[in-house]
Protein backbone atom coordinates (compact mmCIF):
# COMPACT_ATOMS: atom_id res chain seq x y z
CA UNK A 1 0.00 0.00 0.00
CA UNK A 2 2.81 2.43 0.88
CA UNK A 3 4.58 1.84 -2.44
CA UNK A 4 1.29 2.25 -4.27
CA UNK A 5 0.63 5.56 -2.54
CA UNK A 6 4.18 6.75 -3.24
CA UNK A 7 3.65 6.11 -6.96
CA UNK A 8 0.27 7.82 -6.76
CA UNK A 9 1.80 10.86 -5.09
CA UNK A 10 4.49 11.01 -7.77
CA UNK A 11 1.75 11.07 -10.39
CA UNK A 12 -0.15 13.76 -8.47
CA UNK A 13 3.04 15.83 -8.19
CA UNK A 14 3.48 15.65 -11.96
CA UNK A 15 -0.08 16.92 -12.46
CA UNK A 16 0.55 19.83 -10.08
CA UNK A 17 3.78 20.64 -11.91
CA UNK A 18 2.00 20.76 -15.25
CA UNK A 19 -0.75 22.91 -13.77
CA UNK A 20 1.88 25.28 -12.43
CA UNK A 21 3.56 25.48 -15.81
CA UNK A 22 0.22 26.38 -17.41
CA UNK A 23 -0.16 29.28 -15.00
CA UNK A 24 3.30 30.72 -15.71
CA UNK A 25 3.86 33.50 -18.19
CA UNK A 26 4.33 31.68 -21.46
CA UNK A 27 6.19 32.37 -24.65
CA UNK A 28 5.01 31.51 -28.17
CA UNK A 29 6.83 28.14 -28.23
CA UNK A 30 5.76 26.79 -24.82
CA UNK A 31 3.63 23.99 -26.33
CA UNK A 32 6.55 22.86 -28.46
CA UNK A 33 8.92 22.99 -25.48
CA UNK A 34 6.55 20.88 -23.39
CA UNK A 35 6.15 18.27 -26.10
CA UNK A 36 9.91 18.11 -26.65
CA UNK A 37 10.44 17.68 -22.89
CA UNK A 38 8.23 14.58 -22.59
CA UNK A 39 8.71 11.19 -24.15
CA UNK A 40 6.06 8.56 -24.71
CA UNK A 41 6.43 5.63 -22.34
CA UNK A 42 4.11 2.65 -22.35
CA UNK A 43 0.50 3.77 -22.40
CA UNK A 44 1.44 7.40 -21.59
CA UNK A 45 1.28 9.14 -24.96
CA UNK A 46 1.95 12.72 -25.95
CA UNK A 47 -1.73 13.34 -26.61
CA UNK A 48 -2.03 13.84 -22.85
CA UNK A 49 -0.54 17.28 -23.44
CA UNK A 50 -3.39 18.23 -25.77
CA UNK A 51 -5.88 20.49 -24.03
CA UNK A 52 -9.63 20.59 -24.44
CA UNK A 53 -11.12 23.97 -25.43
CA UNK A 54 -12.18 24.43 -21.79
CA UNK A 55 -8.66 23.76 -20.52
CA UNK A 56 -7.25 26.23 -23.04
CA UNK A 57 -9.59 28.95 -21.78
CA UNK A 58 -8.50 28.28 -18.19
CA UNK A 59 -4.78 28.16 -19.05
CA UNK A 60 -4.93 31.40 -21.01
CA UNK A 61 -6.76 33.16 -18.18
CA UNK A 62 -4.25 31.88 -15.60
CA UNK A 63 -1.30 32.92 -17.76
CA UNK A 64 -2.75 36.41 -18.04
CA UNK A 65 -3.40 36.58 -14.28
CA UNK A 66 -7.13 37.07 -14.69
CA UNK A 67 -10.36 35.25 -13.99
CA UNK A 68 -12.46 33.75 -16.74
CA UNK A 69 -15.01 36.08 -18.22
CA UNK A 70 -18.28 35.30 -16.34
CA UNK A 71 -20.19 34.67 -19.57
CA UNK A 72 -17.48 32.32 -20.85
CA UNK A 73 -17.37 30.49 -17.51
CA UNK A 74 -21.14 30.05 -17.52
CA UNK A 75 -21.09 28.72 -21.08
CA UNK A 76 -18.27 26.25 -20.36
CA UNK A 77 -19.98 24.94 -17.22
CA UNK A 78 -23.31 24.61 -19.00
CA UNK A 79 -21.71 22.61 -21.81
CA UNK A 80 -19.87 20.37 -19.33
CA UNK A 81 -23.07 19.66 -17.40
CA UNK A 82 -24.89 18.82 -20.62
CA UNK A 83 -22.33 16.07 -21.33
CA UNK A 84 -22.86 14.29 -18.01
CA UNK A 85 -24.27 10.78 -18.49
CA UNK A 86 -26.51 9.69 -15.64
CA UNK A 87 -27.26 6.00 -14.91
CA UNK A 88 -29.88 4.83 -17.37
CA UNK A 89 -31.40 2.51 -14.76
CA UNK A 90 -31.58 5.26 -12.14
CA UNK A 91 -29.29 3.34 -9.75
CA UNK A 92 -26.66 5.69 -8.38
CA UNK A 93 -25.18 3.68 -5.51
CA UNK A 94 -23.08 0.54 -5.44
CA UNK A 95 -20.99 -0.98 -2.63
CA UNK A 96 -19.22 1.49 -0.36
CA UNK A 97 -16.55 -1.11 0.47
CA UNK A 98 -15.62 -1.26 -3.20
CA UNK A 99 -15.76 2.53 -3.26
CA UNK A 100 -13.19 2.66 -0.46
CA UNK A 101 -10.84 0.40 -2.45
CA UNK A 102 -11.20 2.66 -5.47
CA UNK A 103 -10.53 5.75 -3.33
CA UNK A 104 -7.35 4.14 -2.00
CA UNK A 105 -6.00 3.04 -5.39
CA UNK A 106 -3.68 5.25 -7.40
CA UNK A 107 -3.12 2.72 -10.16
CA UNK A 108 -4.08 3.11 -13.79
CA UNK A 109 -3.12 5.35 -16.72
CA UNK A 110 0.55 5.47 -15.69
CA UNK A 111 3.39 4.61 -18.06
CA UNK A 112 4.13 1.40 -16.16
CA UNK A 113 0.51 0.25 -16.25
CA UNK A 114 -1.00 -1.69 -19.12
CA UNK A 115 -4.13 -0.79 -21.04
CA UNK A 116 -5.90 -3.51 -19.04
CA UNK A 117 -4.96 -2.08 -15.63
CA UNK A 118 -8.09 -1.15 -13.70
CA UNK A 119 -7.78 2.50 -12.72
CA UNK A 120 -8.46 3.75 -9.22
CA UNK A 121 -9.73 7.13 -8.14
CA UNK A 122 -6.80 8.05 -5.85
CA UNK A 123 -9.32 10.19 -3.96
CA UNK A 124 -7.22 10.37 -0.80
CA UNK A 125 -4.52 12.24 -2.71
CA UNK A 126 -6.73 15.34 -2.51
CA UNK A 127 -9.44 14.70 0.11
CA UNK A 128 -10.03 13.46 3.60
CA UNK A 129 -12.83 10.88 3.54
CA UNK A 130 -12.60 8.84 6.73
CA UNK A 131 -11.20 9.27 10.22
CA UNK A 132 -9.20 6.05 10.05
CA UNK A 133 -7.08 7.10 7.04
CA UNK A 134 -4.30 9.45 8.18
CA UNK A 135 -2.58 9.81 4.80
CA UNK A 136 -4.60 12.19 2.67
CA UNK A 137 -4.17 15.43 0.76
CA UNK A 138 -5.82 18.80 1.22
CA UNK A 139 -5.91 20.12 -2.35
CA UNK A 140 -9.65 19.49 -2.23
CA UNK A 141 -12.05 19.96 0.68
CA UNK A 142 -12.63 17.33 3.33
CA UNK A 143 -15.41 14.94 2.34
CA UNK A 144 -15.73 13.37 5.77
CA UNK A 145 -19.44 13.07 6.63
CA UNK A 146 -20.30 14.23 3.12
CA UNK A 147 -23.73 12.62 3.01
CA UNK A 148 -24.57 13.20 6.65
CA UNK A 149 -23.86 16.93 6.51
CA UNK A 150 -26.14 17.20 3.48
CA UNK A 151 -28.97 15.37 5.17
CA UNK A 152 -28.85 12.24 3.01
CA UNK A 153 -30.25 9.63 5.39
CA UNK A 154 -31.64 7.46 2.62
CA UNK A 155 -30.17 8.06 -0.87
CA UNK A 156 -33.25 6.45 -2.42
CA UNK A 157 -35.53 9.02 -0.79
CA UNK A 158 -36.82 11.53 -3.37
CA UNK A 159 -35.90 14.30 -0.93
CA UNK A 160 -32.24 13.41 -1.45
CA UNK A 161 -32.48 13.15 -5.24
CA UNK A 162 -31.01 16.60 -5.91
CA UNK A 163 -27.82 16.08 -3.89
CA UNK A 164 -27.43 12.54 -5.27
CA UNK A 165 -27.68 13.78 -8.86
CA UNK A 166 -25.34 16.72 -8.11
CA UNK A 167 -22.73 14.39 -6.60
CA UNK A 168 -22.83 12.10 -9.63
CA UNK A 169 -22.38 15.04 -12.01
CA UNK A 170 -19.54 16.46 -9.90
CA UNK A 171 -17.63 13.18 -10.06
CA UNK A 172 -18.45 12.63 -13.73
CA UNK A 173 -17.18 16.07 -14.77
CA UNK A 174 -16.22 18.58 -12.07
CA UNK A 175 -16.04 21.32 -14.71
CA UNK A 176 -19.83 21.33 -14.74
CA UNK A 177 -19.75 23.30 -11.49
CA UNK A 178 -16.29 24.89 -11.60
CA UNK A 179 -14.92 25.45 -15.08
CA UNK A 180 -11.27 25.49 -14.04
CA UNK A 181 -11.50 22.78 -11.37
CA UNK A 182 -8.35 20.68 -10.86
CA UNK A 183 -10.44 17.61 -10.03
CA UNK A 184 -10.15 14.84 -12.66
CA UNK A 185 -13.13 14.27 -14.97
CA UNK A 186 -13.58 10.70 -13.78
CA UNK A 187 -16.54 9.82 -16.00
CA UNK A 188 -16.11 12.25 -18.87
CA UNK A 189 -12.45 11.30 -19.37
CA UNK A 190 -13.12 7.58 -18.96
CA UNK A 191 -10.95 7.19 -15.85
CA UNK A 192 -13.64 5.26 -13.96
CA UNK A 193 -16.47 3.24 -15.47
CA UNK A 194 -20.11 3.57 -14.47
CA UNK A 195 -20.02 0.75 -11.93
CA UNK A 196 -16.92 2.19 -10.27
CA UNK A 197 -18.66 5.55 -10.06
CA UNK A 198 -21.58 3.89 -8.30
CA UNK A 199 -19.20 2.44 -5.72
CA UNK A 200 -17.60 5.84 -5.08
CA UNK A 201 -21.07 7.37 -4.77
CA UNK A 202 -21.90 4.78 -2.11
CA UNK A 203 -18.72 5.65 -0.22
CA UNK A 204 -19.84 9.29 -0.11
CA UNK A 205 -23.57 8.83 0.48
CA UNK A 206 -24.34 5.48 2.11
CA UNK A 207 -25.17 6.10 5.81
CA UNK A 208 -23.24 2.91 6.66
CA UNK A 209 -20.07 4.13 4.94
CA UNK A 210 -17.16 5.23 7.19
CA UNK A 211 -17.39 8.59 5.45
CA UNK A 212 -20.67 9.19 7.28
CA UNK A 213 -19.77 7.50 10.56
CA UNK A 214 -19.87 9.33 13.87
Amino acid sequence: MKKMKQRAWMGAAAVVLLAGCAAMERGPDVAMVLKESFRERGIAKLDRLDQTPLQKHCSEAAAAGRDLDPAVRQSLERDALARVRYPADGKYLGDWKEGERIAQSGRGLQFNDSAETVAGGNCYACHQLTKTEISYGNIGPSLYQYGKLRGVQDPADPASAEIVKYTWAKIWNSHAYNACSQMPRFGDAGILNEQQLRHVMALLLDPKSPVNAQ
